[in-house]
């Protein structure tokens, strides 16, 4: 196999593997420093031996990730305020044309499951996002990850019962996401307290991070009372010079909200029922950077 035919092969895997190390990783400069590695392996190996280069760049990528995720699973421990996982901007379009494989795509990469994930093993995370996510038979993943197909059902079993668990239950119709992302901010942009009650759940949840790098709330703040005179205490002070768009991030709209041009914080909501259930702030700017070309919609 040639060099060009190598980079070839390469790049048309390549969406897959960033989507399998994002959705280990929780972060896009992690996802692409192991996809990075990956290459290098690749452009390295005995490629005439390898008979299916799509899963043996998959098996790869796992390997990689769960090494990186072992490495950085501290953390949690260190990290200042809660974590989320840095926004990616997802357009699946016409490659992914099966409205059902879409769903699981968008929801195996929103920030309620990635937030879930967190709590996962190495090993069970792998599990979950090979099989979950992207439909590999046990028996692949089992060969990748060098384990018995038993033990892979196994770590299966648990990886779906701990999100299952934890998992809210949201609503993903992204036009009543929009339609209640748009009446929230334009309650709280004109001060309305009751207009901003009435799209917020009673036990509501926002969940700020900023890694304490930028103003955010350093926990959780739950109940719509407190997260609706928070957030019209952000609106007050205003943002110098802001700018406002929507975008689909991590499988649904959201709002990326600028000052003087560059990201200053990402903004969604998770529905159910016709009410915010929970608000994610994303401020820390290390992971905004990857926004800051993103064309702004006409």
């Amino acid at each position: 196999m040639s060099t060009d035919t190598a980079t070839d092969v390469f790049e048309e895997h390549r969406p897959v593997l960033l989507g399998v190390a994002y959705r280990m990783l929780g972060r896009l400069a992690d996802a692409e420093d192991v996809v990075q590695e990956a290459w290098l392996r690749w452009s390295g190996a005995d490629r005439a031996a390898v008979r299916e280069p799509r899963g043996y760049l998959v098996r790869i990528t796992t390997r990689l990730a769960i090494d990186r995720l072992r490495q950085v699973k501290s953390r949690g421990e260190t990290y200042v305020g809660p974590w989320l996982p840095e926004p990616c901007v997802t357009d699946f379009g016409d490659a992914v044309p099966d409205a059902a494989e879409r769903a699981v795509l968008a929801d195996s990469v929103s920030l309620a499951v990635l937030v879930v994930l967190e709590s996962l093993s190495p090993l069970e995370r792998a599990v979950f996002v090979l099989r979950e996510a992207f439909g590999y038979p046990y028996a692949e993943i089992a060969a990748m990850l060098e384990r018995g197909e038993a033990a892979v059902r196994q770590l299966a079993g648990r990886a779906r019962k701990h999100v299952d668990e934890r998992r809210p239950r949201y609503d993903v119709d992204p036009v009543q996401r929009r339609d209640l992302t748009e009446r929230f901010l334009a309650a709280a942009a004109d001060g309305d307290l009751d207009g901003l009650l009435a799209t917020l759940a009673p036990d509501v949840r926002l969940v700020g991070d900023s890694g304490g790098r930028a103003k955010a709330p350093l926990r959780v703040l739950e109940s719509s009372d407190k997260v609706g005179r928070f957030l019209l205490g952000v609106a007050r002070q205003g943002v110098p010079d802001a700018s406002f768009d929507f975008l689909e991030l991590n499988g649904g709209p959201a709002v990326l909200v600028r000052s003087g041009g560059k990201p200053d914080s990402v903004v969604q909501v998770d529905v159910a029922d016709g009410r915010i259930q929970a608000v994610y702030i994303i401020r820390n700017p290390d992971k905004l950077v990857s926004l800051a070309d993103v064309v702004r919609p006409a």
